[in-house]
């Protein structure tokens, strides 16, 4: 039960809440699932359920396809959930001479980039640590350590729009605007943190398929074939999040030109599917404890944790109950700061999970919120240009 309030919402009851529920171990009787139903209203809607999940169930398109499993369309039950897709380029003819001019200087270009970015990659994830900053503590205990959950929601419309205008993908908008919210905050909070190392860690489905399957799609051994089985199967990307000059504040689209040259470069890598065989290697050859401890040094060792999963275009019912909203949040790393986007109903959800009493809510909240409109500002003094890249969602 919450506290009696005479406000008619309870948001920061709610917060307080999950926050207090996501410390909590689950009992090792009991299966490794819990649900929450909360009838109190906030200013988001008039009750909140709270599905809390183990990761060793499954990743988020594990967990993600079976939650779609439960759901059905608000306006017809009987007609399928649809997605954010890519846009397919169109093929071009095979030209012999065009290609071999080609293919030579990417075949170089694609393995210096491979051995460059997994060799980096392996010394983040054992040796090399990011500087201490307003977002990184770097405390050893983290059993004791309590975090605030919060959200909040941007219109796909202005996304889109600065999307548009530069030119960019819609991932490429999303990390600027999160990278430059950051440097915002860690300015705001300490102006020489601005321009430490701090990096990213970006985690990525290694499914090569488009949509989400059903539990028993992922779960039946003759469709494994196609690389939708359930389970965890993911790798990790390391992305410097780029330091706030004088320039880049005035300008902040450098953010997202940054972050996509960042993206394109490391798409031109194989250094994610790499990273992918050794998780798998280290599981197999030394076991899940082992495995677990790669993933925490990984984690420990980077600022913050980005993960993404899109949702359906349309309005979710649960029980004929209309879902106005949702979004996830990984807890118990041992990072300060992680970072969850979902796309639902054509709004963009970024969750965060922030260290209690270390990084500053609200002030991280509105320096969110402030980067959006300062990259909006600036990317309406540039032109519509054509938009050359495909919608892409990690």
């Amino acid at each position: 039960m919450f506290p009696t309030s005479k406000s008619s919402l309870y948001d920061e009851y709610l917060d307080d809440y999950m926050s207090k529920i996501a410390m909590e171990h689950l009992p090792q009787d009991r299966p490794l699932w819990e649900i929450h139903i909360i009838k109190y209203p906030t200013k988001n809607a008039a009750g909140t359920l709270v599905f809390k999940l183990h990761h060793a169930l499954g990743d988020g398109y594990s967990l993600m396809g079976a939650l779609l499993s439960c759901l059905e369309r608000a306006d017809n039950p009987f007609l399928p959930f649809t997605l954010p897709s890519s846009k397919i380029r169109p093929k071009s003819i095979f030209n012999t001479k065009a290609f071999f001019k080609r293919s030579f200087p990417s075949i170089f270009s694609k393995v210096f980039d491979t051995i460059s970015d997994f060799g980096w990659s392996m010394l983040k994830s054992s040796l090399v640590e990011d500087d201490v900053t307003p977002i990184r503590s770097c405390e050893d205990d983290i059993k004791l350590r309590k975090i605030n959950i919060s959200s909040v929601s941007f219109s796909m419309d202005r996304i889109k729009e600065v999307k548009s205008r530069l030119g960019v993908s819609t991932n490429d908008v999303i990390a600027g605007l999160i990278f430059f919210g950051i440097r915002l905050y860690m300015h705001q909070m300490n102006q020489d943190s601005s321009k430490n190392q701090s990096t990213a860690l970006v985690l990525l489905n290694t499914r090569n398929i488009g949509g989400y399957k059903s539990v028993k799609e992922m779960v039946d051994i003759k469709n494994n074939n196609d690389g939708s089985a359930w389970g965890n199967q993911f790798a990790f990307l390391h992305v410097s999040i780029p330091k706030l000059s004088d320039k880049k504040y005035e300008n902040p689209i450098e953010f997202i030109w940054e972050a996509h040259k960042e993206i394109n470069r490391k798409k031109n890598s194989l250094a994610t599917p790499l990273t992918g065989m050794i998780l798998n290697m280290v599981k197999k050859l030394r076991g899940p404890e082992a495995s677990a401890k790669f993933v925490y040094n990984t984690l420990r060792n980077s600022s913050t944790t980005i993960s993404n999963i899109i949702g359906p275009m349309e309005q979710m019912a649960l029980a004929n109950h209309p879902i106005k909203g949702l979004y996830f949040m990984v807890v118990g790393p041992p990072e300060s700061l992680t970072i969850t986007i979902m796309s639902y109903m054509g709004k963009l959800r970024i969750a965060f999970g922030l260290e209690k009493d270390f990084i500053d809510k609200q002030k991280f909240i509105s320096c969110m919120e402030s980067s959006l409109e300062m990259i909006i500002t600036a990317a309406r003094k540039i032109s519509i240009k054509e938009n050359i890249f495909p919608l892409h969602y990690c």
